[in-house]
């Protein structure tokens, strides 16, 4: 599945997600003498197909940049939780200006949902997320912050892989030089699409005979509902709901890994955020609990963990840009941002060196608490004897360091 490693936000916060590696042949080495590494990329990129006529046009370009390498190495882990990166991106003026596009793009929306069943806020909470409905796009030519990738050591595969991508949109005249333009780590247009991605989800949805992601709203947005589409959304479900948990529930049933009927959730006295009984029906959702049992409360439906979790893997963003589309849907604020007091970096870190030592499979340590950690510190909470709603605190910190016995 194509997905985007790095994602941009007005804010430049950073999420790191992961696509797999495009296959290669004769690839060139990392690093060293640049000329000699661009003399090794071009050989490659003709035996890939890109004409010596593109590659003409781009070698303006084709050099390295060191600002955008001080922004990549400058990257900060993300570790806002759920409650404050949502009331800073999913509240304000994203909004109102939100739903004045649905109205002003109704047409196009209307379009949009008939060809890929995909709501329009969905679409909407993206946009203004990734680029402020497009004002935000970023200016660093493309093919240079790429290229700069592409030479460095750190991610060369990856990186080679989107440059030589790059170079076949501007080959088939989607984009022109001056056009590829975006944020230090090659993603283009109004919902900051990698390239890859760009070559294989974007659509002329505007009928000009050129995908451009970068001035046709019409192509932007019905190429962020193909992606959607294509990583599997499922037509007239919802994706998110807040809903209100009773306090006995076996909170070891949270959790994004644990499915559950809606009538099974029902039974066991959930309810929508307002009190509503949920529908009785075989829908399956998870219960998901962002900053635990004491915060806000959301059943997560399939469409969540097949497009929200694959856009972007970081659970604070996925989390949040689903809720952010409830809201612009027409829902209320959430009624719960609990009073929950979460660990520091430096703890979670802590925490997930404790993890790792009990051999739970969480990743790299990151101070970052994704799903894999997440399902880890249920488990360890129920063997603790805690309420396992998969959130760490202090307390299960202390546990974790004191010697058994």
């Amino acid at each position: 599945m194509m997905l985007r490693l790095l994602l941009r936000v007005p804010v430049a916060v950073l999420f790191v997600c992961a696509i797999p590696a495009l296959s290669l042949a004769q690839s060139a080495p990392c690093g060293g003498p640049f000329e000699e590494w661009l003399a090794a990329f071009r050989r490659e990129a003709l035996s890939q197909g890109i004409t010596s006529q593109t590659l003409a046009t781009a070698a303006p370009l084709l050099k390295i940049d060191a600002a955008v390498l001080r922004k990549d190495r400058g990257q900060q882990v993300f570790a806002q939780t759920f409650v404050e990166f949502a009331a800073r991106m999913a509240e304000g003026y994203r909004l109102p200006q939100g739903k004045e596009r649905i109205k002003q793009n109704a047409a196009t929306f209307a379009r949009i949902e008939r060809d890929f069943g995909v709501p329009a806020p969905v679409i909407v909470a993206y946009w203004a997320l990734e680029t402020d409905f497009g004002a935000n796009m970023g200016d660093v030519p493309t093919l240079r912050a790429l290229s700069t990738l592409a030479h460095d050591c750190r991610r060369p595969d990856l990186f080679r892989a989107q440059l030589l991508a790059a170079l076949r949109i501007l080959q088939n005249g989607d984009l022109t030089l001056s056009q590829m333009k975006g944020p230090f780590a090659g993603e283009l247009g109004q919902l900051q699409f990698l390239p890859a991605n760009y070559l294989e989800f974007a659509v002329d949805y505007d009928g000009d005979g050129h995908r451009n992601l970068i001035r046709s709203t019409p192509d932007a947005l019905a190429s962020a509902a193909n992606f959607a589409a294509k990583l599997g959304w499922r037509r007239g479900e919802p994706w998110l709901e807040e809903v209100r948990v009773p306090a006995d529930l076996s909170w070891d049933q949270s959790g994004l890994d644990i499915r559950h009927p809606r009538s099974q959730w029902a039974q066991w006295g959930v309810t929508r955020a307002h009190g509503e009984e949920l529908k009785r029906d075989g829908l399956e959702a998870s219960l998901l609990l962002p900053m635990g049992r004491h915060g806000p409360a959301f059943l997560a439906y399939p469409n969540f963990q097949l497009v929200y979790l694959e856009w972007n893997q970081s659970f604070v963003y996925a989390t949040t840009a689903a809720y952010l589309a409830t809201r612009i849907g027409g829902q209320p604020r959430m009624t719960s941002t609990g009073k929950v007091v979460s660990l520091s970096v430096d703890q979670m870190k802590q925490l997930q060196q404790e993890l790792l030592r009990r051999l739970y499979d969480i990743g790299k340590i990151d101070g970052v608490l994704g799903n894999r950690t997440r399902v880890a510190v249920r488990d360890v909470q129920k063997k603790l004897g805690m309420p396992a709603d998969s959130y760490p605190t202090v307390e299960l910190l202390r546990k974790l360091r004191t010697p058994a016995g």
